[in-house]
């Protein structure tokens, strides 16, 4: 199950960032002439009108192969992304990172509304729980936490929170049948040293309250990820903490076994830190392409595609060379694990 969901993992985000580059160089009239899903030999084919279509035996990879495209050679032809103006060959190499971005938005705008959203309607008690105690009973729907009102579970959580650090006494005032009713209690201490009281929020599943959680999350992740971004080129320790395949496979499988939720947030994770990568301005990368088009852009070509390809080859070795090196600390943590 887990290798499946390796591959899964592998399917939905590569496959629509290709497919975004493949969409994209179509419409700015690029000629394709391959769009392939995995790497290594071929295992099945199509030849289309004008583009090759393969699947590969490793589910790992995939990429576009657009005529004119990392070649040491000039080209007269007028379809090949380099004689492309600049703003269409920005619109191709952008489009495979904005596609990640669309994936992961989706996902968890699909998360959201599949988890739902709570309310301030109690789901159920934990019996011998501080609320059930109080007399707290499931379908109790929470209007107030002493003198503060409560239109939302985020806003109940926060007054419990305040109370408890104020240490309180808690009094929650509920409507019941009609009526309202208050009770005191006291939160109750865990292990772990957090406080609870005992009840469960009823969920609601809307679509629109999804899209908007969807989006809220989206951004939260986003901002994060640039974040641990910025540590990675300023922390020594930060890069030991880098995964490659090989802590990948433990990654999902850890994330599966806490549930479908977790599964689609690693899914949107790792889709968006794959979409802020690719942008890096390093070579090989989209990022570093966008470079060279901007360059052009201002000085002609100073820069000819022989001198272009080479530094992307060069950065491409790089690449290999880091997931060499981070698969090896993968390795390295499983062992002294």
């Amino acid at each position: 199950m887990t290798i499946f969901l390796v591959i899964l993992l592998f399917v939905i985000l590569i496959f629509p960032h290709e497919l975004g580059h493949f969409v994209a160089a179509k419409l700015c009239g690029v000629q394709v002439n391959e769009f392939a899903f995995g790497m290594g030999p071929v295992i099945l084919k199509k030849q289309g009108k004008e583009t090759l279509y393969s699947i590969r035996a490793f589910p790992v990879g995939g990429f576009c192969a657009m005529e004119g495209e990392d070649t040491e050679e000039a080209t007269e032809n007028p379809r090949a992304f380099n004689n492309k103006s600049w703003w269409k060959k920005i619109i191709i190499l952008v489009a495979g990172a904005a596609m990640n971005i669309i994936i992961a938005f989706l996902v968890m705008i699909f998360a959201a509304v599949y988890m739902g959203t709570p309310t301030t309607t109690i789901n159920s008690v934990t019996d011998g729980g501080a609320a059930s105690m109080a007399g707290i009973q499931a379908g109790d729907k929470i209007v107030r936490v002493s003198d503060s009102r409560v239109d939302s579970w985020e806003e109940f959580v926060g007054c419990i929170q305040k109370e408890i650090k104020a240490d309180k006494t808690i009094s929650i005032t509920v409507e019941r049948n009609g009526k309202e009713k208050t009770f005191s209690l006291s939160p109750q201490r865990q292990k772990n040293g957090k406080y609870v009281i005992g009840v469960v929020s009823k969920q609601r599943h809307n679509l629109f309250i999804g899209m908007k959680n969807g989006m809220a999350s989206t951004v939260k992740m986003t901002k994060a990820l640039f974040e641990s971004f910025k540590m990675l080129f300023t922390s020594k320790e930060a890069i030991n903490q880098v995964s490659g395949p090989v802590g990948m496979i433990k990654i999902v499988s850890d994330a599966a076994g806490l549930g479908v939720f977790y599964y689609l947030y690693l899914v949107a994770l790792i889709s968006l830190n794959l979409a802020i990568f690719n942008l890096l301005p390093l070579p090989a990368l989209d990022g570093g392409r966008i470079i060279f088009v901007i360059i052009r852009m201002f000085t002609g070509r100073a820069i000819s595609d022989k001198v272009e390809a080479r530094v992307h080859m060069i950065g491409m070795a790089l690449l290999l060379t880091l997931t060499v090196f981070v698969t090896w600390n993968d390795i390295m943590r499983l062992i002294r694990r």
